[in-house]
């Protein structure tokens, strides 16, 4: 027991409250705190459109490939 856990007080030895320390608060930079913007002009996009919108463009380009090779435009 020590004193820095335990300061004398009126009523004898008193715990001191503990203080949760987390050593990557100090190590975070201060512009990685910043308000969030307020874009009023910004549309959210729904998952599944956006799903959607990534599945096309990759089936779109599969086939492009697939037509690409097959015709000889691309020689392997």
């Amino acid at each position: 027991m020590t004193l820095k856990l335990y300061r004398p007080g009126p009523g004898g030895l008193e715990p001191t409250p503990v203080v949760k320390q987390d050593y990557r608060t100090r190590l975070r930079s201060a512009r990685w705190r910043l308000p969030a913007l307020q874009n009023p002009e910004a549309q959210v996009a729904s998952p599944l459109g956006a799903v959607i919108l990534l599945g096309g463009l990759a089936v779109l380009t599969f086939i492009v490939l697939v037509i690409g090779y097959s015709s000889g435009f691309w020689s392997a």
